[in-house]
């Protein structure tokens, strides 16, 4: 089974995320920010994370520069509500880059696209 973490700090979104994934047949773990993110992929092995941007203290940008340099093959799907990230060069290192819908049919598929 393919584990994914879901980052992002409004409860509410890692909820969805974690319900929608599980119904999908992924094992999935959430995390509030990037200093928790941090801390559970070193604890245990992910296939792929979906990470919020804009979060309190270490926000998305930071995290995904922190996931690459120690996991460099682990896929990263970055998902904000924020369209104009888009064009941040910092955002590149990501695989994929998602606007927040409460439809998850482009997640859903983008993470399928990756991992299976």
């Amino acid at each position: 089974m393919k584990r994914i973490l879901v980052v992002d700090d409004e409860e509410n979104i890692r909820m969805l995320y974690q319900e929608e994934l599980q119904e999908e047949g992924y094992d999935v773990t959430v995390a509030s920010n990037g200093t928790e993110a941090l801390e559970a992929l070193s604890k245990a092995p992910f296939d792929l994370v979906t990470l919020d941007i804009r979060m309190p203290g270490m926000d998305g940008i930071n995290t995904v520069r922190a996931i690459k340099e120690k996991y460099r093959e682990l896929a990263v799907i970055l998902v904000t509500a924020y369209g104009e990230y888009k064009q941040d060069f910092s955002t590149w290192a990501s695989d994929a880059y998602i606007v927040k819908s409460a439809d998850l049919t482009e997640l859903k598929a983008t993470i399928k696209g990756i991992i299976g």
